[in-house]
């Protein structure tokens, strides 16, 4: 990665360009052409060091609700559990931590009775039933951006 890499990576953390062509407006943020951009930014997903590039909302703001939810899982139920987890539209991500509560991920829906609903199914489907369900009260927005 050199140093154009970490000013187009600086550049389209916050403040993405909302136009027709995004790329080629940053291009001229960064005197480089749509096409560099694009390359570069290829290269970068493909070597891991983009994951994704897409809007994020606020459920919120959506009319929508959110919840962090753990779960206890045997660790010979872990890949159909996740499957399952992950089957799910409203979940955004589920990984694994070293603890007994091992297994979280956040689910996001219009209700919170539809989240309720989708928590037991979960359970009656995998024969995991202790799955917490943890609705955030407050938030606490900072701004997640990584000066390279």
């Amino acid at each position: 990665m050199d140093d154009l890499d970490k000013k187009l990576l600086n550049s389209i953390q916050s403040g993405f360009p909302i136009c027709s062509r995004p790329y080629g407006a940053i291009g001229e943020m960064l005197d480089m052409g749509e096409t560099e951009v694009l390359e570069r930014l290829k290269k970068l997903k493909e070597s891991g060091i983009i994951r994704r590039i897409g809007g994020n909302f606020g459920p919120e703001n959506l009319g929508y609700f959110s919840t962090l939810c753990a779960a206890k899982v045997p660790e010979d139920k872990l890949e159909a559990f996740t499957e399952t987890v992950n089957s799910y539209p409203g979940v955004t991500h589920n990984y694994i931590r070293e603890n007994d509560w091992n297994v979280w991920f956040t689910f996001i829906e219009p209700s919170r009775e539809i989240i309720a609903h989708n928590l037991e199914e979960i359970a009656k489907e995998t024969g995991v039933t202790e799955i917490l369900n943890l609705p955030a009260t407050h938030v606490f927005k900072i701004r997640a951006k990584f000066a390279l």
